[in-house]
């Protein structure tokens, strides 16, 4: 299991997240990216990211609401294309 970040975080972005990581495995390109994103492959579930969350956008693999089930591929897809992973964002929720 991993945890995912989904759509609340489009657009906010609010890294209070990042700094708790044990392990540095949330990552995102400043000026370029919409939302962070959670490499499944570094992930330990260590879940100290998820309350530190202002908008609740973190969730553990088996508990993202049904609504969000794409942002698990789309965490995923952001550590080996980019390009695709924004555009699957940007889909979901256009700028």
């Amino acid at each position: 299991m991993t945890y995912i970040i989904a759509e609340p975080c489009v657009d906010v972005m609010d890294q209070a997240c990042v700094s708790v990581c044990p392990v540095d495995c949330i990552h995102f390109d400043e000026g370029t990216d919409r939302t962070l994103f959670i490499d499944p492959n570094e992930c330990i579930d260590c879940g100290a990211c998820e309350p530190e969350c202002p908008v609740n956008a973190i969730f553990a693999e088996d508990a993202l609401p049904a609504q969000w089930a794409a942002y698990t591929e789309i965490n995923a897809l952001w550590y080996s294309d980019k390009d695709a992973a924004r555009a699957k964002v940007n889909a979901l929720k256009p700028a």
